[in-house]
């Protein structure tokens, strides 16, 4: 594993520090109601120095599809952008946090989903191992790249300090594009 990347919010600029980055997660919508103002600055970062980049919605109890719907009516998606949920609210169930997953796929054929959580969350609170396309798991072990759980994971948020710091489980950033872009776009004609 030799890839890292962060995960940004309306906590940092737009302009963030991408020097040592192979992809960045972005959050873009939290609930119904909230969207990250700064959000389009940062996926402008991110592309401008050509990094792998993924959108989440932080999920609020309430209906997932209302969730999902307007998480997926902020984001003019672009090939190989990779779509998250971040499951962290005790409030939200393991059946929600399934719907959303299976809905956004749907929704948006042709692109990764990925679930953020914990390792409290998911071994738990989580009740079917379903994280989509793969899990992005956070534990703050002090072991880069080895969270303590036996499931398989992409990514591994292991610090918070300076930023919160993720290693994917990928040889490289080309094998992480690789993974993102889908071999067949769904819904376009050949």
């Amino acid at each position: 594993m030799t890839i890292k990347g962060i995960d940004v919010s309306s906590s940092q600029p737009e302009g963030y520090k991408t020097s040592g980055s192979d992809f960045v997660f972005i959050k873009i919508t939290e609930g119904t109601s909230y969207t990250n103002p700064k959000w389009t600055g940062q996926r402008r970062t991110a592309r401008n120095a050509g990094l792998v980049t993924g959108f989440y919605h932080f999920a609020r109890p309430g209906p997932m599809k209302p969730q999902a719907d307007y998480f997926l009516s902020r984001i003019n998606l672009a090939d190989g952008d990779i779509l998250i949920l971040d499951w962290e609210d005790p409030g939200v169930s393991g059946t929600w946090k399934d719907s959303w997953l299976r809905q956004v796929q749907t929704s948006a054929p042709g692109h990764k989903t990925l679930l953020y959580c914990d390792r409290d969350f998911w071994e738990n609170r989580d009740t079917t191992s379903f994280a989509g396309d793969g899990l992005w798991i956070a534990e703050y072990n002090g072991k880069p790249g080895q969270p303590d759980i036996r499931h398989p994971w992409l990514f591994h948020q292991y610090t918070d300090t300076p930023m919160d710091t993720s290693i994917g489980n990928f040889k490289d950033k080309a094998e992480l594009r690789s993974w993102s872009r889908p071999l067949v776009h769904l819904g376009h004609s050949a």
